[in-house]
Formats: structure tokens, C-alpha cells, sequence
């Protein structure tokens, strides 16, 4: 393979620092000796211009109903369920957890974002799921209200 494509390849194993390019904030030198994938001026100027084919990050605000759900925990079959991961469903029945549910313009993208804000905050997230029109994420009792502020974050004004 190329250095280019060395870099490429290691800008893919590294999601932050795709993000950090994609929206312009990445310091080339000090990621090109992160990725390590060569000399570090080479692999540097390979990111510039990796950089410039990328598209710019679109934070725009989108519609969402976002409800928060205390009491959530595993439930047995026959249930209403917020979210099924493999065998285990979680629903508002008595648990100790809360779902936070955001429902409208939701996908992969936006839960991206806001686990990532979840880490950033230090709020540990037990479980999440998205399809193309509804987001769940279940953290702990006490998380719940902020995390439904993260997710107000990006709500149309």
C-alpha cells in the first residue's frame, strides 16, 4: 500500500481523528505522529490532503420529541418493551435504570453524537439502539435528565 493509503487506513481506525478532520481541528503534525504510519511530514501532508476530499461535518438541528422513562430494567416476554438488544428487553417496569427516548428526525449520526457526549460527560450508557426515526439510550436513574439535555441540544428552536 501507499503512505496514503497507510494513512487512510489509519485515519479509518481512528473515528476521532476522521471527525477531527472533518471538521478542520486536527493539528496534522501531532496526529500524523499518532497514526504513526510513516514519516511524519509525509504522513502529515497525506492528511491535508485526505482532508480536503472530505466532507464537512453537519451538526444541523433536527426535530425530536424526546421523553425520559424511570424505572427501567429487564422485563420478561410479553412486555411493551423500549428496546430489545439480543435476548434482553428493557421496558419501564420497576427497574432501576432510564431510558431516555428520542423520537423524529433520529438515526445513526445523531447517536453517534450523543454517545459521544456521553463520554465527555462521564455518563456511562448500559444500553442504546436507533433505527431511522427513534433513538433509546438507557443510563442510570440520576443520568437520565442530563442526557435528555444533551439530546435538547440538538432540537430546532
Amino acid at each position: 500500500m501507499s503512505l496514503a493509503a497507510d494513512t487512510r487506513q489509519a485515519v479509518r481506525d481512528h473515528p476521532f481523528v476522521y471527525e477531527g478532520l472533518r471538521a478542520g481541528i486536527v493539528n496534522y503534525s501531532a496526529a500524523a505522529r499518532f497514526l504513526d504510519v510513516g514519516e511524519t511530514e509525509a504522513v502529515a501532508a497525506a492528511l491535508r490532503r485526505y482532508a480536503e476530499e472530505l466532507p464537512e461535518r453537519e451538526d444541523a438541528a433536527c426535530e425530536l420529541r424526546v421523553t425520559m422513562y424511570s424505572g427501567v430494567g429487564p422485563v420478561e416476554d410479553g412486555e411493551d418493551p423500549l428496546l430489545v438488544v439480543g435476548e434482553t428487553a428493557l421496558a419501564a417496569d420497576g427497574g432501576d435504570a432510564t431510558a431516555v427516548v428520542a423520537t423524529g428526525d433520529a438515526g445513526p449520526d445523531l447517536l453517534r453524537t450523543v454517545l459521544g457526549q456521553c463520554a465527555a460527560s462521564e455518563i456511562p450508557v448500559e444500553a442504546a439502539a436507533v433505527s431511522a426515526d427513534a433513538l433509546v439510550l438507557v443510563v442510570g436513574r440520576r443520568d437520565g435528565p442530563d442526557v435528555v439535555r444533551l439530546l435538547e441540544r440538538h432540537v430546532e428552536t
